[in-house]
C-alpha cells in the first residue's frame, strides 16, 4: 500500500472508531445494544436554554448542534412523571433542575434502594439515593431512577433471579475503569431479561454500579437515526464528539 494512502487509511480508521456508536451484542439469546464511553463525553438534557423541555431526539440534537456540539448516541434517561417531569433528581450542567426524591411508592422507581447516576468533578459514579449528596463532589450532570441494579459489585436485593418479568430495559453503569457503560435491549431480540438479569448483565461488562433507567419506551439511536421521530421522555442522554 501507498504510504500516502496507507497514512489516509488509519486516519479514517482512527476516526471511525473514535465515534461512540453502540455495538449490537447477543448475550445468552437476548439482543443488546452496548456503549462505553469516557464521562467527558456525556450531557444529560431536560430543557434547552429558554426552559422548554426537550422531549424527543430530534429536538435534543438539534439543540446540541445549535450550541456547535456533535451529537454521536442519544438515549432516553431516568423514569419521568406525566408531562416529561422527571421522577427525582435531575441535574443538567451543574444546574439541579429538580430535586431529589425521597418518597416511598410504588413501581420501579421506588423500589428501594433506588439510585443516583452522575458526573462530578471526581469522574461517573452510580450511587444509592441516600448517598446524595456526597461530600466534596460538585455534580456537573446527575439523574435519579429505580431501582438501583449493582451497588459495590452486589445485585439489588429484592431481584428474583427466576423472575419470568422480561422485559426490553435499558441501564447505566460505571465500569472499574470509570468508564460509563449505556445498555440497551433490542426491541426485536428474541428473549428480554428480568432485572436480575439485567444486573449480571453489566456485572459481566465489568460494573461494580449500574441503574436501571426505563422499560417499554427506551430508545438508543446514532448518527441519522437521531433526526427521526423519537418516543417522548423525560431526560435525554447525549453521548457527543471527543474535544479534540
Amino acid at each position: 500500500m501507498h504510504s500516502l494512502t496507507k497514512i489516509t487509511f488509519l486516519f479514517l480508521l482512527f476516526t471511525i472508531s473514535s465515534i461512540a456508536a453502540p455495538e449490537k451484542k447477543v448475550i445468552d439469546g437476548v439482543t443488546y445494544h452496548i456503549l462505553k464511553v469516557t464521562p467527558d463525553r456525556i450531557q444529560l438534557l431536560w430543557k434547552s436554554d429558554d426552559g422548554q423541555q426537550l422531549r424527543t431526539f430530534p429536538a435534543a440534537s438539534k439543540f446540541l448542534k445549535g450550541k456547535g456540539i456533535a451529537v454521536e448516541t442519544l438515549m432516553n434517561g431516568g423514569i419521568f412523571e406525566p408531562g416529561g417531569i422527571p421522577s427525582g433528581l435531575l441535574v443538567q450542567d451543574g444546574k439541579e433542575m429538580n430535586p431529589v426524591n425521597r418518597n416511598k411508592g410504588e413501581g420501579n422507581f421506588f423500589l428501594q434502594p433506588n439510585g443516583i447516576f452522575l458526573i462530578s468533578d471526581k469522574g461517573a459514579a452510580v450511587i444509592r439515593t441516600d448517598e446524595y449528596p456526597q461530600k466534596n463532589v460538585i455534580v456537573k450532570q446527575a439523574v435519579q431512577s429505580g431501582p438501583l441494579l449493582l451497588r459495590g459489585g452486589k445485585v439489588h436485593s429484592a431481584f428474583n433471579a427466576n423472575s419470568t418479568s422480561e422485559l426490553h430495559r435499558n441501564g447505566v453503569g460505571v465500569s472499574k475503569t470509570g468508564e460509563v457503560v449505556f445498555v440497551m435491549t433490542d426491541f426485536h431480540s428474541e428473549k428480554f431479561v428480568n432485572l436480575h438479569q439485567f444486573a449480571m448483565l453489566f456485572k459481566s461488562l465489568g460494573c461494580d454500579d449500574a441503574l436501571f433507567l426505563d422499560g417499554d419506551i427506551s430508545q438508543m439511536r446514532s448518527g441519522a437515526d437521531m433526526e427521526k421521530q423519537s418516543n417522548s421522555f423525560g431526560s435525554i442522554f447525549a453521548v457527543v464528539k471527543a474535544k479534540e
